[in-house]
């Protein structure tokens, strides 16, 4: 019996992930030293960045690295006062793309050390967790979504069905819940059968604005398509679900954001082994 034809792009599909693999594990840009918060390791931060912050209370710059440390300001302050302070610098400084009032933890060696405007998070290299839904149509069609043609990046380019960043305080778990409510409206009911989510991998990749240090992880389900989708904060244009040679067509036409390849080029091949 021959094989079903999804199922023979299971080598071609290993082939582009082994290609994917090394444009996201990049070295840090050049010139980027270590930083530390409060002693910990916690990022690497761009020259541009360094500049910036080399006369701020708090900041320390040593040739090999950069310190963040509060308890050496000449006054007292709070690690977050500093860091909130960094943060503005920068901005000033024209290191950051858009500031998001949004907060971030900041991470270092596995601790959370305090947090940060979500703008300065690349221009110092900073760990980040994105946390994505894999949703699947009974009869094996993958839901994806559109960007918004009027996001500040990666316009116009097809992304996993939900994906986003986790906040400060915030579970991957509550991460996932809030990202799928706002990006595709669905409620914490009808992912109650989703998978536990699981990490893809480290990413490591330069940017323009600095470096991207990023765990991917995913969760998986299963969605009827009776169930209602759609969009609550005006970042998806459209859903839709899609076959695995529909969406394969999609990757080979670089139609999906570098993450939601890595995301769905992964699910498609964990999908075609278990078949």
């Amino acid at each position: 019996m021959n094989a079903p034809p999804a199922k023979s792009l299971l080598s071609t599909l290993e082939k582009r992930y082994a290609r994917l693999v090394p444009r996201i594990q990049q070295l840090p840009p050049s010139g980027s030293r270590p930083l530390t918060v409060t002693g910990r390791v916690a990022g690497w931060i761009t020259p541009r960045a360094t500049r910036a912050l080399a006369h701020l209370d708090g900041v320390r710059v040593e040739p090999e690295a950069v310190c963040i440390d509060a308890s050496a300001a000449g006054r007292r302050l709070q690690v977050n006062q500093v860091l909130a302070q960094a943060a503005m610098l920068m901005r000033d400084a024209g290191c950051l793309r858009a500031w998001r009032d949004e907060l971030l933890d900041v991470v270092g060696e596995g601790k959370t050390l305090g947090v940060i405007e979500r703008a300065a998070i690349r221009p110092l290299g900073m760990l980040t967790r994105a946390v994505h839904l894999n949703a699947w149509t009974p009869d094996g069609r993958l839901w994806i979504a559109l960007r918004s043609a009027t996001k500040s990046t990666d316009p116009g380019l097809w992304d996993t069905l939900v994906g986003g960043l986790a906040v400060a305080g915030e579970t991957l778990d509550a991460s996932l819940l809030r990202e799928s409510q706002e990006e595709a409206g669905l409620s914490p009911g009808q992912l109650e059968q989703r998978s536990p989510l699981r990490i893809v991998l480290r990413m490591h990749r330069r940017l323009p604005e600095g470096y991207q240090v990023e765990d991917v992880l995913v969760s998986e389900c299963v969605l009827d398509e009776s169930i209602p989708m759609n969009n609550q904060d005006g970042e998806v244009d459209e859903i839709r679900a899609v076959t695995i040679d529909e969406a394969w067509t999609l990757v080979q036409e670089g139609r999906f954001t570098v993450e939601a390849e890595l995301v769905v080029v992964e699910g498609l091949i964990r999908r075609l082994l278990s078949q």
